[in-house]
């Protein structure tokens, strides 16, 4: 199984993909190794300001250093010139809020896994002939479970992760496992601002911990 399989493995198995972005390097480290603590093994950090590649440089390293095991991603790429700079940064797995066919060819030719975000069912076409294989439904607060169900028998070769509004309650995840997605990305809702400001990082651990349980049984 190659590295693209693996990570596309891993995430389904994990069942969940956590995303988060903080201005502090310190911070974010604080987080990455609050959630490795609780036992996740994929993590993507978002490009969303104009510290995110340092801060992803120096996460990187504490992965190669003190976390085996651990496959660090990178979201909100939008450009080739972003997906470049994050790969030679080490970069496991590139996400997309948006389907860039540029991006998509440059990230097959780097053999990593591309998740594009999508919406429509002509979104999902072209993420599809661009060669994904997972995609992140976003919002899906707004297209809900109920949107899954009715499209993912047009496209039986695909896998479909929600991100946006995914609730941590057992009710709403089974909703949407029960739908027939493999994973659900969370961010505030797991990682929220409040637990970020006040650093309280074992929060983030016990509650990972909490939806990891939840996940198991759905």
């Amino acid at each position: 199984m190659n590295k693209k399989e693996q990570i596309k493995q891993l995430i389904c198995d994990q069942k969940l993909l956590p995303l988060y972005y903080h201005d502090s390097s310190d911070v974010s480290v604080n987080v990455l190794k609050a959630l490795y603590h609780a036992g996740i093994k994929a993590v993507e950090y978002t490009n969303r300001a104009p510290n995110a590649f340092d801060n992803f440089k120096v996460l990187r390293q504490i992965v190669n250093d003190e976390m085996p095991g651990m496959k660090l991603g990178i979201g909100t790429i939008k450009s080739v010139a972003d997906a470049e700079k994050f790969i030679i940064a080490g970069a496991d797995f590139i996400v997309c809020p948006i389907v860039n066919a540029e991006v998509a060819v440059f990230v097959h030719k780097a053999e990593l896994l591309w998740i594009p975000g999508c919406m429509t069912p002509t979104e999902i076409y072209t993420a599809e002939t661009n060669g994904a294989t997972l995609i992140k439904i976003f919002p899906g607060s707004v297209l809900g479970p109920s949107y899954i169900s009715a499209i993912k028998e047009l496209f039986p070769g695909i896998l479909f992760m929600p991100t946006g509004g995914v609730e941590l309650d057992k009710e709403n995840l089974q909703a949407w496992f029960s739908a027939g997605v493999c994973a659900v990305g969370m961010g505030s809702k797991l990682i929220s601002k409040s637990f970020l400001n006040n650093q309280e990082y074992d929060k983030i651990e016990s509650l990972t911990k909490e939806v990891l349980l939840i996940l198991g049984s759905v």
